[in-house]
């Protein structure tokens, strides 16, 4: 079994599987596990995260589907490096 990657290297890979996958024109990426220190989930050593992203690939598709492609590009470092993402998926249509 593969040990979780350092926290400190996550957000980053979390910021360029994103990129890469949905070639974003915003991208937020955080770590909130320190909001969750001593949870139950994070004893395995995945964090918690939030990402905001705004892409094109969201056009005309509901949440369930935004978030399936966020989900599909992280999906290595799930249950692994990644306990928890909360998810905010825009198109940029809904800016204005």
């Amino acid at each position: 079994m593969n040990a979780p990657a350092p926290r400190d290297d996550r957000v980053e890979r979390i910021r360029q599987l994103l990129a890469a996958a949905l070639n974003p024109s915003v991208l937020e990426v955080g770590d909130d596990s320190h909001l969750h220190a001593g949870h139950a989930g994070a004893a395995s050593g995945g964090g918690h995260y939030r990402v905001k992203i705004v892409s094109e690939r969201f056009e005309g598709l509901r949440l369930v589907m935004r978030h399936r492609l966020v989900y599909d590009a992280v999906q290595g470092m799930m249950h692994l490096d990644i306990h928890a993402l909360a998810i905010t998926a825009i198109a940029p249509s809904e800016l204005s």
